[in-house]
């Protein structure tokens, strides 16, 4: 076979991806790392600031007992007080100048104040049952001003806009006609609500991000500095650097473990991405395909257990489900979602004739597991005492201990003072965004139950669906996709569970399935155009054109488009307890077998080019495979035997013609 020329670009050496650019990608697509940069002694200031909010924010969920609302509002207080001083007012604004403007530092003072003062007088509040004073009311309407505007810093627009539309909406009901209409709530009805009940800022959002969510990215972060992240890619280059396309397949596998320790698509992604992707590159594969590899790989992350971007803890707290049972059902399909990715990572390397990785390049998996096993104590320890029970923030704080302590047992990944100190600081860092994330997802929940719109709009997807289950999960899919654009993974879950969940139960589906339903496609946002982070940030590491780089990797993630489906009407793939062995294995394994059908109908190559019939034939094959069911499973069986037994047939006949080109 004469291979298909491939752009000289795709040839070059290795390209650098310096620290400079890898931090100018993060704050383009990642607004949490648009901070400014501090020198001297303000940025010790800063660093003591940073450590001292760890150390308080541990203290309240261990040794200093506040009732809830203290808790949650001196959190979010401090939070906001942070955003402040570390984000600018305009992601353009120069990073270096080595001061805060004086009017940041006013609105850092303000916002904290503003929720001190519910925090510390909410019994009275409560009390006045809705007779607030002038100052109340005042208060209330500047703290969530300014908890916007820090979300406009550090989170970014799109959460905002999906807020804003809720708050009009709230405010308009009377003007609204039909359905939908309600009787209209003022601007301080509104502001109160929101500021000074459980429903609202306060509430179950905020209160996970400060216990649980807060303790599993500071255990991240002390994890990080271990090393592990570099052993996760040596990991996969040892599993999979030799094999056919081998760089994409050391991508899709250390991405995936990646997603154990992180909670971002876009930081996943420009993380590995910055080695991964050059190293893709200069393999062959095309720009955008190598972008894209990693975008879907790293967003993938978001659902792999057991931390599945803290968002396992939100849903294990709004469904009142067992930690241990949901990561338990989110193993299968995140087998299968990566599986996909993988299988059409092998056919485009088959289909340009890309190898693996030199040999030289190629570390011992012995060698590395015998040298550095003890870096996966942590989450082996973690994850043990999730399941047999413990709460989420004893297993988070003994985590934590046990990655301290396994640091030093080599001197490369020895845990110095400073390098301790600069855990701390960076789970403060990094807590900061999803805190505010959490905060104004809680604004949504708050409108959701003061306006009753989760069940209108449940109840107006279901009569457009005309009753079709099926149809009526394709528009909550849509609108999920639409409400998870630009969202970060936390507050994604919050909005998903509020609004779009209710649709999917309303179907008769089970409360699990339908909450994995919702999530997958909120999180798929990251990589599905026009709002497609995490696919443009690979993009900018790869030199690639963002459009094709999004549809390429929204193609990639097809499996995250099926599952869901799948699991929704048949739960047996989440590993349900009602779900016996033989049936979790059997749907398993024909699922795995059905998204190879549907990865020869996207990529179009299997053997050699498919032509549109059989493609045809391969991706309903693949389908009734994916779907549980003895017929639908002979069936796919027979469809996807014939496609390859015809490509092969093909395959042979062309090689055996000379100067043939596959491709």
């Amino acid at each position: 076979m004469e291979e298909k020329k491939i752009d000289s670009e795709v040839h070059d050496h290795l390209e650098q991806i310096s620290a400079e650019e890898v931090n100018e990608i993060m704050a383009k697509y990642d607004r949490e790392s648009a901070v400014r940069i501090f020198a001297g002694n303000k940025a010790l200031i800063i660093k003591i600031m940073l450590i001292a909010f760890t150390v308080f924010a541990v203290a309240i969920n261990t040794v200093i007992q506040f009732n809830a609302q203290v808790h949650r509002s001196t959190f979010i207080a401090l939070v906001l007080f942070l955003a402040y001083i570390l984000y600018p007012a305009k992601k353009d604004a120069p990073k270096n100048t080595n001061k805060v403007p004086w009017y940041d530092i006013v609105l850092a003072i303000v916002s904290a104040a503003s929720f001190l003062y519910t925090g510390f007088n909410f019994e009275n509040l409560v009390a006045q049952a809705g007779n607030y004073t002038s100052i109340d009311i005042a208060v209330a309407m500047v703290a969530i001003v300014l908890l916007f505007e820090a979300c406009r810093r550090v989170v970014g627009i799109p959460i905002l806009v999906v807020v804003g539309l809720f708050i009009l909406y709230a405010y308009f009901g009377a003007s609204i006609p039909g359905y939908f209409g309600h009787r209209g709530f003022g601007f301080e009805r509104i502001a109160t609500h929101l500021d000074f009940t459980t429903e609202g800022i306060i509430g179950t959002p905020l209160a996970v991000c400060s216990t649980f969510i807060f303790l599993f990215i500071l255990f991240g972060a002390f994890l990080e500095r271990t090393g592990i992240g570099q052993f996760f890619i040596d990991i996969a280059n040892s599993i999979a650097g030799k094999a056919t396309g081998g760089p994409a397949k050391v991508a899709v596998i250390s991405s995936a473990l990646q997603g154990t320790i992180t909670g971002s698509s876009v930081a996943n992604t420009v993380g590995s991405g910055s080695f991964t992707i050059p190293m893709m590159k200069r393999m062959g594969y095309r720009p955008e395909f190598a972008a894209a590899v990693e975008a879907a790989a790293s967003t993938g992350g978001q659902i792999m257990p057991p931390i599945m971007g803290a968002a396992a803890f939100l849903m294990a707290e709004m469904t009142n489900i067992p930690y241990s049972n949901i990561i338990i059902a989110a193993i299968v399909p995140a087998f299968l979602y990566f599986s996909g990715i993988m299988i059409m990572v092998h056919l485009e390397a088959q289909r340009y004739g890309l190898k693996g990785l030199p040999p030289e390049e190629i570390p011992n998996f012995f060698k590395l597991m015998l040298s550095y096993w003890y870096l996966m104590l942590p989450l082996v320890v973690l994850v043990y005492m999730m399941m047999t029970g413990y709460t989420p923030a004893r297993s988070a704080l003994m985590a934590i201990l046990v990655a301290i302590i396994v640091s030093m047992f080599r001197k490369e990944t020895r845990m110095s003072l400073h390098t301790f100190l600069d855990a701390l600081e960076a789970g403060a860092r990094n807590i900061i965004g999803v805190a505010i994330a959490c905060a104004v997802a809680g604004c949504i929940v708050g409108i959701v139950t003061l306006t009753g719109i989760g069940l209108k709009l449940a109840g107006g997807l279901l009569a457009l669906s005309g009753g079709n289950v099926l149809l009526a999960l394709f528009f909550t899919m849509i609108a999920s996709i639409v409400l998870g654009m630009g969202v970060p993974t936390t507050a994604n879950y919050v909005i998903m569970a509020t609004i779009t969940a209710p649709v999917v139960l309303k179907l008769g589906i089970d409360l699990l399935p339908a909450h994995m339903f919702v999530f997958y496609f909120g999180i798929v946002a990251d990589i599905t155009p026009p709002v497609a982070l995490a696919a443009y940030a690979g993009s900018a590491i790869a030199r690639s054109n963002p459009l094709k780089t999004g549809v390429q990797a929204t193609k990639l993630a097809i499996a995250a488009f099926i599952i869901p489906y799948v699991f929704a009407l048949n739960p047996a793939l989440l590993v349900i307890p009602a779900s016996g062995p033989l049936e979790v294995v059997v749907v398993t394994l024909t699922a795995f077998v059905g998204m190879f059908g549907v990865a020869i109908a996207v990529e179009g190559y299997v053997f050699a080019n498919v032509n549109p019939i059989l493609r045809i034939a391969a991706l309903a094959g693949g389908l009734m495979l994916i779907i549980p069911g003895i017929a639908t499973d002979i069936g796919g069986i027979v469809l996807v035997g014939i496609v390859l037994v015809l490509q092969k047939m093909r395959a042979k006949k062309l090689q055996s013609m000379p100067h043939t080109d596959l491709m």
